[in-house]
């Protein structure tokens, strides 16, 4: 018999991430992050508390303590703000930040694992010929997975004693077993591994069992080594033999006194001093008496090193390895591909059905069916094969926003074939360097645009399926761009039959109860950012898009919703208090603190974007100075400005003053700054595109119409260029507003009986007249910043602004920017201040025929030279000429020395 012949009895335990560790007494953990560069992503080492003492003059500097270099208001201190009550609650957050993260190394490991649920949870296959399903649901007395697989039968295959069932944290796990086909003997080792995502035939090598053991047998152990394996019981047996046996004492007053153990192993030693097996004595274990050493080994330097050499016979084992052919030949799966699958619960109040939490792919109801997850494992020759390598992350993010659904000309739900194949080749050619897909989480109604989710794993199945999804983004991957996913965690779908409302009965499993778990305007539910387990679900959630589908970034959706109890609809004056009191939820701070840390530890290059309409201090800010740790934050007062002045404002009434302070920001976080025109809420929540105020219903047949066009075409461009050129290192467009979209976007909802008619993109409108004006203007703005890296660049000055003349002008780098908003009034030689004084040649002009405009600057006036003149503060000066509704920007050609 072979020696190394192991029976199949056995299971393979869940792997070291799953949530049924509690058995296993690991001492609590303190973990220290680095920068990939530095060194590994996680250290963690497992100690046990100490007691504190005081530091002495032996004791490490404070770069040995990664806390002492954590100051919990240090962008506080940076800013130069005192308020003592924001200090004390940033404070508080900081100890509820560390004692949460306290709470979570007690039951794993580090973040990695913490955030790598999906390994574990939900359908997951294993090696052994079987798939594990994990759900938690602490509120169940019972689980079960039915589906077509098993005739819907709640009692096939369950949560049954023996086979894990239910643990402390209340997570059920159920075993589904592969069927062995008829004819065919079930296999013998608990380690017969299956190959079933590679190559089809991979690990089909016709070595026998038998032929592996004599091979590692013969290759892994030196002569005599394999003695105490064949002969381990030898020896105890003649010791209970000589004290049991019949020819030991009787009595127990004939027995003698029993030496010690140090005695007897000498004694042992001496007896067997002759014996040839040398092997013997490699290791002697020693018990030396002291305290908390309960033993000591004795080993030769020669020993030491064969043993740290010695690997496992690991490659002899993966020789037994059989490949998907040889596995389905033998078995047939117990939850096929594509099969539709429940999870059943009984609880306290009743038998229930539900959608899987951690599915990941869904069909949402329809025609009066109920909504089920479908197992996704497809074959190896329909799964698709990543080709190309994620981008670069650039300095400057030109993204483009867009909604898979309404992409297409058709009205209809577009694929996300469709998407890849006709979008994204304009996204590219418009001069974009990134997108951000919305509406991609599975959600149960359309009409939502994706916000009220239901399956947070799944991709939404109206466009296709995930493997359709993984080529979209490996397509875009190809072009160069970055994907970036818009995510809800704010709140989710109050939807009891698909979604996570009363997923196991009661009412607080993933969400606050009573009022708490209700946002008071949208009829959705609040998470409960506190619990460990729901924290677990939602960084796991995070970790899975990146790691599933290699996504680049998310864009947080509103963060105000979940920062508050108010649910952020309160008015703010920008008084600290009311980012400290008792409608702020600490829970859910310290989870986006949590977040960040964790996402740019594990994937530092990844991107976070804030979306908060209260401007919470700190969102940008490191959390080593007690900031929340996001990239970048979208100001959200720019669009409402805009809107404002183009809907309920008269032009000659626009402030330039405002226009600058609101596109400015805050100053404090002016590279963090993400700023848009207008997204897709303008035209999604009722309101009109900026498309369709400025150039809908237009001719150009009356001279009229005529003049309105050029009136909607040329405050089109300005307001983007203004707005692309004041932000920080990002600028967002939506999908259609870089030729100017005329229409609004508008979902099938009952109030329009259904219609898909405003649920597209007419993209046959940029290749003529007025919009295919407007896009070669805004292609041409993008490759400013692509080959002169504009955004990139600081902050600009903004040195002229005068409300009368109606007159902005502002330094960004080499350029010069000016805007003449007036209008009517056009000026001539109009003096703006310059820093540098030399040769400025125009390289943007939005008046341009090409762009739409009427061409009144003269190609001959590109080229302008400063006048030794002080002018704005700055030494130098240029007069320019400014045709009302234009801007123009100039680039410094040639420095000339005064």
């Amino acid at each position: 018999m072979a020696s190394l012949t192991l029976r199949s009895e056995l299971l393979l335990f869940p792997s070291p991430c799953s949530p049924l560790r509690p058995q296993l007494r690991f001492p609590p953990r303190r973990c220290r992050f680095r920068n990939r560069k530095s060194g590994p992503r996680i250290s963690c080492s497992a100690a046990p508390r100490r007691s504190k003492k005081k530091k002495t003059d032996s004791d490490s500097d404070d770069e040995s303590n990664p806390e002492k270099t954590i100051d919990p208001v240090g962008f506080l201190t940076r800013l130069g703000i005192t308020h003592k009550g924001f200090a004390y609650f940033l404070r508080e957050r900081h100890k509820g930040y560390k004692d949460r993260k306290d709470e979570i190394y007690n039951r794993h490991m580090n973040f990695q694992d913490f955030a790598s649920g999906f390994e574990i949870l939900g359908m997951q296959r294993n090696v052994q010929h079987r798939v594990d399903y994990m759900e938690w649901a602490p509120g169940a007395r019972y689980c079960a997975v039915v589906g077509d697989f098993n005739g819907w039968s709640p009692t096939e295959s369950s949560a049954r004693e023996g086979n894990f069932g239910l643990d402390d944290y209340g997570y059920w796990s159920i075993i589904l077993e592969d069927k062995l086909r008829e004819g065919e003997e079930p296999d013998e080792l608990y380690f017969q591994q299956y190959n079933y995502v590679d190559d089809y035939d991979k690990g089909d090598s016709g070595v026998t069992i038998d032929e592996v053991f004599q091979k590692a047998n013969d290759e892994y152990w030196e002569p005599g080594e394999d003695w105490y394996i064949k002969s381990r019981l030898e020896y105890p047996a003649k010791l209970y033999e000589q004290i049991f046996g019949p020819n030991g004492p009787q009595r127990l007053e004939d027995m003698e006194e029993i030496p010690d153990a140090e005695t007897r192993y000498k004694a042992f030693l001496e007896e067997h001093k002759e014996d040839p097996r040398g092997h013997r004595r490699l290791y002697d274990v020693m018990d030396n008496g002291k305290e908390y050493d309960i033993y000591n080994i004795f080993d030769d330097p020669v020993s030491r090193e064969k043993f740290y050499a010695k690997k496992p016979p690991i490659p002899y084992w993966l020789e037994t390895r059989k490949g998907r052919k040889a596995w389905l030949k033998k078995y047939s799966p117990g939850i096929p591909h594509g099969s539709k699958y429940r999870v059943y619960f009984n609880t306290p109040n009743g038998q229930l059905e539900r959608v899987p939490a951690w599915a990941t792919y869904v069909q949402p109801d329809v025609q009066g069916k109920l909504a089920s997850a479908v197992h996704w494992e497809p074959p190896p020759e329909e799964a698709y094969t990543w080709k190309n390598a994620t981008p670069k992350v650039p300095k400057s993010l030109r993204i483009y926003e867009c909604h898979v659904g309404i992409s297409g000309s058709d009205p209809k739900v577009t694929s996300f074939n469709e998407f890849t194949e006709k979008v994204l080749p304009h996204i590219k050619d418009a001069g974009y360097n990134a997108i951000q897909l919305i509406g991609i989480v599975e959600h149960k109604d359309y009409y939502t645009v994706g916000y009220r989710v239901t399956n947070f794993f799944a991709v939404s199945s109206r466009y296709g399926n995930p493997e359709d999804f993984k080529r979209l983004v490996d397509e875009a991957h190809g072009l160069g761009l970055l994907v970036f996913l818009e995510i809800v965690h704010s709140y989710a779908a109050a939807d009891e039959m698909v979604g996570l409302a009363l997923f196991d009965g009661s009412n607080d499993c993933y969400f606050h109860t009573g009022k708490r778990g209700q946002h008071k305007y949208w009829g959705t539910r609040m998470f409960k950012y506190g619990d460990p387990d729901v924290l677990h679900f939602l960084m796991s959630n995070l970790n899975w898009w990146i790691v599933q589908y290699r996504i680049d970034g998310f864009q947080f959706h509103s963060l105000s919703s979940m920062m508050y109890t108010h649910n952020g609809f309160a008015t703010f004056t920008g008084d600290l208090e009311e980012y400290c009191n008792q409608y702020v939820d600490k829970d859910a701070l310290i989870y986006l603190t949590m977040v960040n840390e964790m996402l740019h530890v594990l994937h530092p290059n990844i991107i976070t974007i804030a979306e908060d309409a209260t401007s919470y201090p700190g969102l940008c800010d490191p959390i080593t100075e007690g900031g929340l740790g996001f990239d970048y934050y979208v100001n959200l007062a720019v669009p409402e400005m805009w809107s404002s002045y183009l809907v309920d404002t008269p032009e000659q009434q626009w402030s330039m003053s405002k226009i600058v302070s609101t596109l400015a920001g805050n100053r404090s976080y002016t590279n963090k700054m993400l700023t848009y025109t207008e997204n897709h809420n303008q035209s999604i929540s009722g309101r009109r595109s900026f498309g369709e105020i400025l150039l809908g219903g237009i001719s150009d047949h009356s001279s009229e119409s005529r003049n309105s066009l050029l009136r909607g075409c040329s405050l089109y461009k300005m307001i983007r260029l203004i707005t692309f050129s004041l932000c920080g290192h990002a600028f967002l467009n939506f999908m259609g507003n870089e030729f100017g979209h005329p229409e609004r976007v508008e979902f099938p909802m009952p109030s329009n009986n259904f219609s898909y008619s405003l649920a597209n993109r007419q993209w046959d409108l940029r290749e003529n007249g007025v919009y295919h004006d407007v896009f070669t203007f805004d292609r041409d703005m993008m490759k400013v910043d692509e080959s002169e890296r504009l955004l990139s660049r600081r902050f600009p000055n903004i040195h002229h602004v005068n409300d009368t003349a109606m007159v902005i002008s502002f330094i960004r780098g080499p350029f010069l920017f000016i805007f003449n908003f007036h209008p009517t009034v056009s000026h001539e030689n109009y003096c703006v201040g310059i820093d540098e004084a030399g040769e400025y040649q125009i390289v943007l002009n939005t008046d341009e025929v090409a762009y739409g405009g009427q061409g009144t600057i003269k190609k001959e006036q590109y080229l302008l030279r400063t006048i030794n003149r002080r002018a704005d503060g700055l030494q130098s000066c240029l007069e320019v000429s400014l045709p009302s509704r234009t801007a123009q920007v100039y680039k410094l050609k040639r420095i000339l020395r005064i």
